[in-house]
Formats: structure tokens, sequence, C-alpha cells
């Protein structure tokens, strides 16, 4: 289940259909203890039956972050997202979770709780650039 305060416009979030299969869809709108999107059976689920999307390093790379480089010395678990001319998000692959890294002279500084959802990743994306990114 995912919390109402966790989830906004935009994010991918799951839930089982008629035939129990995980399917996965965009929030439209929020309200009352209800999920909307017009694809849904009566266009609404309770957020009891919403389920938040595991992120994986699948979903980073398709959202177009990099890989760090080996033969440049970079580590290989960092994953970075230019956004603009000057500025990228830093994630580490921890192996259970993401998280989140600033860039500093000393090399990188861990921020934040650590990711575990997709809807963390876009949140967090959303915060710092005030941009809807990584919509899948």
């Amino acid at each position: 289940m995912v919390e109402e305060s966790d989830v906004r416009i935009g994010n991918l979030v799951w839930y089982y259909d008629y035939n129990m299969m995980e399917t996965v869809f965009r929030v439209e709108g929020i309200l009352e203890g209800y999920v909307y999107n017009t694809g849904l059976p009566k266009s609404k689920l309770p957020l009891s039956k919403v389920h938040p999307v595991a992120l994986e390093t699948d979903h980073l790379e398709k959202f177009g972050f990099l890989p760090g480089d080996a033969e440049y010395g970079e580590d290989v678990h960092t994953y970075s997202f230019k956004y603009n001319h000057k500025d990228s998000i830093y994630i580490r692959d921890t192996g259970a979770s993401f998280q989140p890294l600033a860039q500093s002279a000393d090399g990188f500084v861990a921020y934040g709780r650590p990711i575990v959802h997709l809807h963390q990743l876009q949140n967090l994306f959303y915060d710092l650039t005030r941009e809807e990114g990584f919509v899948g």
C-alpha cells in the first residue's frame, strides 16, 4: 500500500487487476483516500489497493541515468543524470536501495533517505528540478 502523502499526480504505481496481474498506471488525481486514472475500473481505486513500484537499475537506465565508467575511475554503482547544462543527479546502487548523492570537493556525499520505490525517485527529481521527469 502507498500512503496518500507519498504519492502525487504523475507518479507510477501498480494494482492487481481482475486477473491478478500487476498493472502499472500513472496517478492522474488523488482525493479522499482514492487514486484516480481514466484507465482504472470505475476510474478510481482506494489507496489500500495501490502499491509502489520497486525501483530497479533498469528504471534508472530507461530514464537516462548512466552508470559510472570504471575506465575513468568512476564507481560503476553510481548512476548520474544530467538534467541541465551544469547540474546532475547522482544515485548509488547499494544493493537493497538507491542512495542520493551530492558532489563535493572530497567526492560524493550521501544525503536524504535511501530510495526504494520509483515514485520516490520521481518525487526527488521534481523537488530538485520542478520538472516532471521519469514518466516512463
